[in-house]
């Protein structure tokens, strides 16, 4: 039996349709092993435009993806974006860390509201939330850089998460955690 009716370790005598050939091309070029195949047309020839796999090692400066009609990374341009990346860490990390003082500060002061009216407690507590707040943003987006760092020196920096394209370069620079192309961000915020 041919390719189109028989998937690789598929049972002895079933027949598969265009679909779940092409779900069962898909999770052998990606290595997943559930995949669940889309019910509209063309799920057959998405299996064929399969993401990009991640690089083992670390690209060279010039490897990294550019749209197209974009210069290459320069060596320079990408030691500027790592250390932009390092120095977003490090502001990060200090901003954490103050929040959390300010926290531990609420905190031991909580007790000593004795004589507080109940805007007092209320304004404290508010003040305590934003500080939590702060500190989790923070958290966030210092997850965000050290992801973009690994990318980095994985060369994947400038793929596109969702659908495996260049994000382009000037995305890049002007905001070195992106993880997803123009396109694929505007479909992710119109779903929210």
């Amino acid at each position: 039996m041919g390719k189109a009716t028989r998937a690789k370790g598929a049972g002895v005598g079933r027949k598969r349709t265009a679909k779940t050939v092409g779900a069962a091309e898909a999770a052998e070029e990606t290595g997943a092993t559930t995949v669940v195949a889309k019910k509209t047309p063309g799920t057959a020839t998405a299996a064929k435009t399969a993401l990009p796999k991640a690089r083992v090692a670390a690209a060279e400066p010039g490897e990294l993806a550019v749209r197209p009609g974009e210069d290459p990374w320069t060596p320079k341009e990408v030691e500027e974006a790592r250390a932009e990346l390092h120095a977003e860490a490090t502001r990060l990390n200090e901003e954490i860390t103050s929040s959390e003082n300010a926290v531990a500060g609420l905190m031991r002061d909580s007790g000593d509201g004795a004589g507080d009216d109940q805007a007092d407690t209320g304004t404290k507590n508010i003040t305590r939330e934003h500080e939590l707040a702060l500190a989790a943003n923070a958290r966030e987006m210092l997850e965000q850089t050290g992801r973009a760092l690994q990318r980095l020196d994985a060369g994947t920096y400038g793929l596109c998460e969702n659908c495996g394209n260049p994000i382009g370069k000037a995305r890049m620079q002007a905001f070195p955690r992106a993880t997803l192309c123009v396109e694929c961000k505007q479909k992710q915020e119109r779903r929210y």
